[in-house]
Protein backbone atom coordinates (compact mmCIF):
# COMPACT_ATOMS: atom_id res chain seq x y z
CA UNK A 1 0.00 0.00 0.00
CA UNK A 2 0.89 3.36 -0.82
CA UNK A 3 1.74 5.97 1.63
CA UNK A 4 0.67 9.93 0.47
CA UNK A 5 2.35 12.80 1.89
CA UNK A 6 0.80 15.74 0.97
CA UNK A 7 2.79 19.29 -0.05
CA UNK A 8 0.86 22.27 0.88
CA UNK A 9 2.87 24.57 -1.49
CA UNK A 10 6.10 24.62 -3.65
CA UNK A 11 8.40 24.89 -0.71
CA UNK A 12 7.27 21.68 1.12
CA UNK A 13 7.21 19.89 -2.32
CA UNK A 14 10.98 20.76 -2.85
CA UNK A 15 11.40 19.54 1.14
CA UNK A 16 9.85 16.04 0.21
CA UNK A 17 11.76 15.79 -3.40
CA UNK A 18 15.46 14.44 -1.27
CA UNK A 19 13.61 12.30 0.45
CA UNK A 20 12.16 10.56 -2.68
CA UNK A 21 15.01 10.28 -4.57
CA UNK A 22 17.16 9.17 -1.39
CA UNK A 23 19.85 11.99 -1.77
CA UNK A 24 20.15 15.58 -2.01
CA UNK A 25 20.95 16.05 -5.95
CA UNK A 26 23.98 18.47 -6.81
CA UNK A 27 24.63 19.39 -10.85
CA UNK A 28 21.37 17.70 -11.51
CA UNK A 29 17.83 17.81 -13.60
CA UNK A 30 15.26 15.87 -11.42
CA UNK A 31 12.27 14.80 -13.59
CA UNK A 32 8.93 14.28 -11.42
CA UNK A 33 6.26 12.63 -13.75
CA UNK A 34 2.33 13.41 -12.54
CA UNK A 35 -0.55 11.68 -13.33
CA UNK A 36 -3.65 12.56 -11.93
CA UNK A 37 -1.64 15.36 -9.63
CA UNK A 38 0.49 12.78 -8.13
CA UNK A 39 3.91 11.54 -8.72
CA UNK A 40 4.85 8.39 -10.90
CA UNK A 41 8.60 8.38 -9.09
CA UNK A 42 11.52 10.53 -9.71
CA UNK A 43 14.57 10.60 -12.50
CA UNK A 44 17.60 12.32 -11.79
CA UNK A 45 20.18 12.96 -14.47
CA UNK A 46 23.66 14.94 -14.59
CA UNK A 47 22.93 18.79 -15.35
CA UNK A 48 23.81 19.17 -18.93
CA UNK A 49 26.44 22.23 -20.03
CA UNK A 50 24.64 25.17 -21.97
CA UNK A 51 25.96 24.04 -25.08
CA UNK A 52 24.65 20.13 -24.92
CA UNK A 53 21.25 21.32 -23.86
CA UNK A 54 19.11 20.37 -26.76
CA UNK A 55 20.90 17.37 -27.41
CA UNK A 56 20.57 16.50 -23.68
CA UNK A 57 16.80 18.01 -23.02
CA UNK A 58 15.70 15.30 -26.13
CA UNK A 59 17.20 12.48 -24.00
CA UNK A 60 15.58 14.05 -20.87
CA UNK A 61 12.13 14.22 -22.29
CA UNK A 62 11.90 11.36 -24.35
CA UNK A 63 12.49 8.89 -21.36
CA UNK A 64 9.60 11.42 -19.23
CA UNK A 65 7.35 10.22 -22.30
CA UNK A 66 7.76 6.68 -21.78
CA UNK A 67 6.38 6.52 -18.60
CA UNK A 68 3.45 4.92 -18.44
CA UNK A 69 0.35 7.09 -17.74
CA UNK A 70 2.50 10.17 -17.26
CA UNK A 71 0.12 13.38 -18.03
CA UNK A 72 2.92 16.07 -16.93
CA UNK A 73 6.24 16.41 -15.29
CA UNK A 74 7.58 18.97 -12.93
CA UNK A 75 11.10 19.88 -13.60
CA UNK A 76 14.00 20.99 -10.89
CA UNK A 77 17.45 22.16 -11.88
CA UNK A 78 19.82 21.48 -8.97
CA UNK A 79 22.83 23.88 -9.26
CA UNK A 80 26.31 25.16 -7.45
CA UNK A 81 25.51 28.20 -9.15
CA UNK A 82 24.44 31.08 -7.54
CA UNK A 83 20.83 33.34 -8.32
CA UNK A 84 21.68 37.20 -8.73
CA UNK A 85 21.36 39.55 -6.23
CA UNK A 86 20.08 42.31 -8.96
CA UNK A 87 17.33 43.46 -8.38
CA UNK A 88 15.83 41.92 -11.65
CA UNK A 89 17.54 38.45 -11.05
CA UNK A 90 17.93 35.78 -13.23
CA UNK A 91 18.22 31.82 -12.91
CA UNK A 92 20.82 29.91 -13.51
CA UNK A 93 21.16 27.74 -16.88
CA UNK A 94 18.22 29.84 -18.92
CA UNK A 95 20.02 27.29 -22.09
CA UNK A 96 18.85 24.38 -20.32
CA UNK A 97 15.94 25.18 -18.66
CA UNK A 98 14.03 26.47 -22.07
CA UNK A 99 15.82 23.52 -23.93
CA UNK A 100 13.67 21.16 -21.84
CA UNK A 101 10.15 23.37 -21.87
CA UNK A 102 11.00 23.85 -25.86
CA UNK A 103 11.62 19.54 -26.52
CA UNK A 104 8.67 18.83 -23.87
CA UNK A 105 5.95 21.48 -25.37
CA UNK A 106 6.98 19.30 -29.02
CA UNK A 107 6.47 16.35 -27.41
CA UNK A 108 2.94 17.37 -26.43
CA UNK A 109 3.87 17.12 -22.55
CA UNK A 110 3.08 19.60 -20.14
CA UNK A 111 5.37 21.34 -18.33
CA UNK A 112 3.80 21.90 -14.70
CA UNK A 113 6.79 23.98 -13.05
CA UNK A 114 10.14 24.14 -13.59
CA UNK A 115 11.99 25.10 -10.24
CA UNK A 116 15.40 25.86 -9.82
CA UNK A 117 17.65 24.88 -6.26
CA UNK A 118 20.86 26.88 -6.31
CA UNK A 119 23.54 27.36 -4.00
CA UNK A 120 22.29 30.65 -2.30
CA UNK A 121 18.12 30.47 -3.16
CA UNK A 122 15.61 28.78 -5.23
CA UNK A 123 13.04 29.76 -7.13
CA UNK A 124 10.56 28.70 -9.74
CA UNK A 125 11.16 29.56 -13.81
CA UNK A 126 7.29 29.84 -14.25
CA UNK A 127 7.28 32.71 -12.15
CA UNK A 128 7.86 36.58 -12.00
CA UNK A 129 7.97 36.73 -8.35
CA UNK A 130 12.00 36.06 -7.71
CA UNK A 131 13.18 37.91 -4.58
CA UNK A 132 17.23 39.24 -5.37
CA UNK A 133 19.10 36.00 -4.38
CA UNK A 134 15.57 33.65 -4.81
CA UNK A 135 13.77 32.36 -1.78
CA UNK A 136 15.52 30.89 1.20
CA UNK A 137 16.71 27.36 0.67
CA UNK A 138 15.86 26.86 4.77
CA UNK A 139 12.37 26.81 3.58
CA UNK A 140 12.98 23.39 1.55
CA UNK A 141 15.38 21.73 3.83
CA UNK A 142 14.62 17.84 4.06
CA UNK A 143 11.87 17.44 6.52
CA UNK A 144 11.90 15.64 9.80
CA UNK A 145 8.12 15.07 10.11
CA UNK A 146 7.39 12.56 7.62
CA UNK A 147 5.75 9.06 8.65
CA UNK A 148 8.57 6.72 8.54
CA UNK A 149 7.12 4.16 6.64
CA UNK A 150 7.00 6.90 3.55
CA UNK A 151 11.19 7.71 3.83
CA UNK A 152 14.37 5.38 4.48
CA UNK A 153 16.26 7.65 6.88
CA UNK A 154 17.33 11.07 5.74
CA UNK A 155 18.39 11.36 2.19
CA UNK A 156 22.28 11.00 1.24
CA UNK A 157 24.25 14.47 0.83
CA UNK A 158 24.51 13.93 -3.12
CA UNK A 159 23.67 11.05 -5.58
CA UNK A 160 27.14 10.05 -5.60
CA UNK A 161 26.88 8.87 -1.57
CA UNK A 162 26.47 5.47 -0.48
CA UNK A 163 28.31 3.53 -3.08
CA UNK A 164 31.73 3.30 -1.22
CA UNK A 165 32.49 -0.01 -0.25
CA UNK A 166 32.76 -0.90 3.50
CA UNK A 167 35.71 -1.43 4.73
CA UNK A 168 36.48 -3.88 6.90
CA UNK A 169 39.30 -5.11 9.39
CA UNK A 170 42.16 -6.52 8.29
CA UNK A 171 41.68 -9.67 10.32
CA UNK A 172 38.73 -10.20 8.46
CA UNK A 173 40.12 -9.67 5.02
CA UNK A 174 42.78 -12.56 6.21
CA UNK A 175 40.02 -14.97 7.58
CA UNK A 176 38.19 -14.48 4.01
CA UNK A 177 41.39 -14.84 1.98
CA UNK A 178 42.21 -17.84 4.17
CA UNK A 179 38.82 -19.24 3.44
CA UNK A 180 38.92 -19.03 0.28
CA UNK A 181 42.19 -20.67 -0.26
CA UNK A 182 40.40 -24.06 1.42
CA UNK A 183 37.42 -23.51 -0.44
CA UNK A 184 39.74 -23.22 -3.48
CA UNK A 185 41.51 -27.06 -2.47
CA UNK A 186 38.31 -28.55 -1.26
CA UNK A 187 36.82 -28.01 -4.70
CA UNK A 188 39.77 -29.29 -6.84
CA UNK A 189 39.82 -31.93 -4.45
CA UNK A 190 36.14 -33.32 -4.56
CA UNK A 191 35.28 -31.75 -8.32
CA UNK A 192 38.64 -31.34 -9.51
CA UNK A 193 38.30 -28.22 -10.19
CA UNK A 194 41.62 -26.15 -10.58
CA UNK A 195 42.73 -23.67 -7.62
CA UNK A 196 43.07 -20.27 -8.68
CA UNK A 197 46.17 -19.22 -6.32
CA UNK A 198 47.87 -20.82 -3.30
CA UNK A 199 49.65 -24.58 -2.46
CA UNK A 200 47.31 -27.43 -1.74
CA UNK A 201 47.10 -27.76 2.32
CA UNK A 202 48.12 -31.04 3.57
CA UNK A 203 45.26 -30.77 5.52
CA UNK A 204 41.66 -29.36 3.79
CA UNK A 205 39.64 -27.51 6.33
CA UNK A 206 35.79 -29.44 7.20
CA UNK A 207 34.18 -26.10 6.42
CA UNK A 208 35.73 -25.46 3.47
CA UNK A 209 34.70 -29.38 2.14
CA UNK A 210 30.95 -28.43 3.72
CA UNK A 211 30.78 -25.66 1.82
CA UNK A 212 31.82 -27.11 -1.44
CA UNK A 213 29.38 -29.60 -0.76
CA UNK A 214 26.79 -26.45 0.02
CA UNK A 215 27.32 -25.44 -3.95
CA UNK A 216 25.63 -28.35 -4.55
CA UNK A 217 22.27 -26.89 -4.21
CA UNK A 218 23.76 -23.17 -5.45
CA UNK A 219 19.62 -21.91 -5.71
CA UNK A 220 19.13 -22.77 -1.69
CA UNK A 221 22.54 -21.12 -1.36
CA UNK A 222 21.82 -17.90 -2.28
CA UNK A 223 18.27 -17.54 -0.97
CA UNK A 224 20.27 -18.13 2.65
CA UNK A 225 22.29 -15.73 1.67
CA UNK A 226 19.78 -12.81 1.35
CA UNK A 227 18.87 -13.85 5.17
CA UNK A 228 22.55 -13.29 6.25
CA UNK A 229 23.73 -10.28 8.48
CA UNK A 230 26.16 -9.03 5.45
CA UNK A 231 27.81 -6.84 8.26
CA UNK A 232 28.61 -10.09 10.06
CA UNK A 233 29.26 -12.40 7.41
CA UNK A 234 31.34 -15.54 8.48
CA UNK A 235 34.70 -15.71 6.23
CA UNK A 236 33.33 -19.65 4.78
CA UNK A 237 30.02 -17.24 3.85
CA UNK A 238 31.95 -14.74 2.39
CA UNK A 239 34.58 -17.19 0.11
CA UNK A 240 31.40 -19.30 -1.16
CA UNK A 241 29.49 -16.25 -2.43
CA UNK A 242 32.58 -14.48 -3.54
CA UNK A 243 33.80 -17.68 -5.60
CA UNK A 244 30.21 -17.69 -6.77
CA UNK A 245 29.91 -13.93 -8.35
CA UNK A 246 33.27 -14.97 -9.95
CA UNK A 247 32.02 -17.12 -12.29
CA UNK A 248 29.74 -15.72 -14.83
CA UNK A 249 27.02 -18.77 -15.14
CA UNK A 250 26.41 -19.00 -11.09
CA UNK A 251 26.71 -15.39 -11.01
CA UNK A 252 24.02 -14.75 -13.96
CA UNK A 253 21.65 -17.53 -11.58
CA UNK A 254 22.24 -15.63 -8.42
CA UNK A 255 21.19 -12.36 -10.02
CA UNK A 256 18.17 -13.80 -11.96
CA UNK A 257 16.98 -15.69 -8.40
CA UNK A 258 18.12 -12.22 -6.06
CA UNK A 259 15.49 -10.45 -9.28
CA UNK A 260 12.85 -13.50 -8.77
CA UNK A 261 12.62 -15.81 -6.02
CA UNK A 262 13.86 -19.23 -5.63
CA UNK A 263 11.85 -20.84 -8.42
CA UNK A 264 13.48 -18.59 -10.84
CA UNK A 265 16.94 -19.75 -9.78
CA UNK A 266 16.12 -23.58 -9.88
CA UNK A 267 14.90 -22.24 -13.80
CA UNK A 268 18.00 -20.10 -14.48
CA UNK A 269 20.17 -23.16 -12.90
CA UNK A 270 18.53 -25.62 -15.63
CA UNK A 271 18.83 -23.24 -18.11
CA UNK A 272 22.45 -22.67 -17.78
CA UNK A 273 23.46 -26.30 -17.72
CA UNK A 274 20.91 -27.04 -20.54
CA UNK A 275 22.83 -23.50 -22.63
CA UNK A 276 26.35 -25.35 -21.64
CA UNK A 277 25.23 -28.56 -23.70
CA UNK A 278 24.64 -25.97 -26.67
CA UNK A 279 20.44 -25.42 -26.14
CA UNK A 280 19.41 -21.91 -26.60
CA UNK A 281 18.81 -19.75 -23.07
CA UNK A 282 15.48 -18.86 -22.20
CA UNK A 283 14.43 -15.58 -23.43
CA UNK A 284 12.27 -15.19 -20.31
CA UNK A 285 15.29 -15.59 -18.11
CA UNK A 286 17.52 -13.92 -20.49
CA UNK A 287 15.13 -10.22 -20.42
CA UNK A 288 15.88 -9.88 -16.53
CA UNK A 289 18.85 -9.73 -17.33
CA UNK A 290 18.15 -6.75 -19.61
CA UNK A 291 16.27 -5.08 -17.52
CA UNK A 292 12.57 -6.23 -20.00
CA UNK A 293 10.94 -8.40 -17.24
CA UNK A 294 8.79 -8.27 -14.34
CA UNK A 295 9.54 -5.66 -11.91
CA UNK A 296 12.07 -7.59 -9.36
CA UNK A 297 11.03 -7.00 -5.88
CA UNK A 298 12.96 -3.59 -4.43
CA UNK A 299 13.55 -5.36 -0.99
CA UNK A 300 15.51 -8.37 -2.46
CA UNK A 301 17.23 -6.57 -4.72
CA UNK A 302 18.63 -4.18 -1.86
CA UNK A 303 19.47 -7.13 0.74
CA UNK A 304 21.33 -8.90 -2.33
CA UNK A 305 23.35 -5.51 -2.41
CA UNK A 306 24.11 -5.20 0.77
CA UNK A 307 25.41 -8.49 0.50
CA UNK A 308 27.51 -7.94 -2.57
CA UNK A 309 29.00 -4.48 -1.08
CA UNK A 310 30.24 -6.61 1.67
CA UNK A 311 31.49 -9.95 0.07
CA UNK A 312 33.13 -7.36 -2.09
CA UNK A 313 35.03 -5.22 0.06
CA UNK A 314 36.27 -8.78 1.78
CA UNK A 315 37.49 -10.63 -0.79
CA UNK A 316 41.16 -10.22 -2.04
CA UNK A 317 41.51 -7.55 -4.49
CA UNK A 318 42.53 -9.58 -8.12
CA UNK A 319 39.08 -11.68 -7.34
CA UNK A 320 36.59 -9.14 -6.20
CA UNK A 321 35.41 -7.96 -9.62
CA UNK A 322 32.45 -10.31 -10.26
CA UNK A 323 31.13 -9.59 -6.76
CA UNK A 324 31.36 -5.84 -7.77
CA UNK A 325 29.78 -6.09 -11.09
CA UNK A 326 26.95 -7.57 -9.54
CA UNK A 327 26.84 -4.33 -7.47
CA UNK A 328 26.60 -2.46 -10.69
CA UNK A 329 23.68 -4.30 -11.88
CA UNK A 330 21.55 -4.44 -9.04
CA UNK A 331 22.14 -0.69 -9.00
CA UNK A 332 21.67 -0.07 -11.86
CA UNK A 333 18.29 -2.45 -11.53
CA UNK A 334 17.37 0.04 -9.14
CA UNK A 335 17.47 3.30 -10.90
CA UNK A 336 20.47 4.43 -9.30
CA UNK A 337 22.58 4.83 -12.30
CA UNK A 338 25.54 6.65 -10.54
CA UNK A 339 26.23 4.13 -7.98
CA UNK A 340 26.40 1.79 -10.94
CA UNK A 341 29.05 3.45 -12.63
CA UNK A 342 31.13 4.18 -9.59
CA UNK A 343 31.13 0.16 -9.08
CA UNK A 344 31.39 -0.71 -12.65
CA UNK A 345 35.19 1.68 -12.37
CA UNK A 346 36.21 -0.68 -9.24
CA UNK A 347 35.12 -4.02 -11.57
CA UNK A 348 37.38 -2.78 -14.41
CA UNK A 349 39.83 -1.20 -12.32
CA UNK A 350 40.66 -5.10 -11.06
CA UNK A 351 40.00 -6.59 -14.38
CA UNK A 352 39.79 -4.55 -17.32
CA UNK A 353 37.99 -6.74 -19.37
CA UNK A 354 35.26 -8.38 -17.03
CA UNK A 355 31.88 -8.93 -19.47
CA UNK A 356 29.12 -7.92 -16.99
CA UNK A 357 31.01 -4.62 -15.54
CA UNK A 358 31.39 -3.46 -19.06
CA UNK A 359 27.72 -4.24 -20.07
CA UNK A 360 26.49 -2.32 -17.49
CA UNK A 361 28.90 0.56 -17.95
CA UNK A 362 27.66 0.54 -21.42
CA UNK A 363 24.31 0.81 -20.37
CA UNK A 364 25.07 3.81 -17.97
CA UNK A 365 27.08 5.41 -20.38
CA UNK A 366 24.39 5.58 -22.86
CA UNK A 367 21.78 6.69 -19.59
CA UNK A 368 19.49 3.25 -21.01
CA UNK A 369 17.35 2.31 -18.29
CA UNK A 370 15.10 -1.30 -17.03
CA UNK A 371 12.03 -1.03 -18.60
CA UNK A 372 10.32 -1.63 -15.60
CA UNK A 373 11.56 1.43 -13.90
CA UNK A 374 8.90 3.18 -17.00
CA UNK A 375 6.00 1.19 -15.58
CA UNK A 376 4.17 1.85 -12.33
CA UNK A 377 4.77 0.24 -9.31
Amino acid sequence: MSTIVRAADAAQFLSVLPHLLGCTPRDSVVVVPLSQGRTLGVMRVDLPSETAAAGAAASIIGMACRIVDVEAVVLVVYTDAEISDDPSPGLPHPAVIAALRTRADECGLPVAEVFVVAANGWGSALSNRLPPGGHDRARIAPRDDLPPEAVDGPPAVDQAAGAQLPIPGAARRRAVGQALRSLDAALETICGIPRVSGATPARIDPAALEAACALDDLPALFERALSWNPDDLAPMDAASIGWCLARAGLRDVALVQWASDVDGGDAAMEAQRRWEDGELYPSDLAEVMWGDGPRPDAERLDAALRLARNVAALMPKKRRAGALAVCGWIAWARGRSTHADAYVRQALHADPRHGLAEIVGSFVAAGHLPDWAFRAR
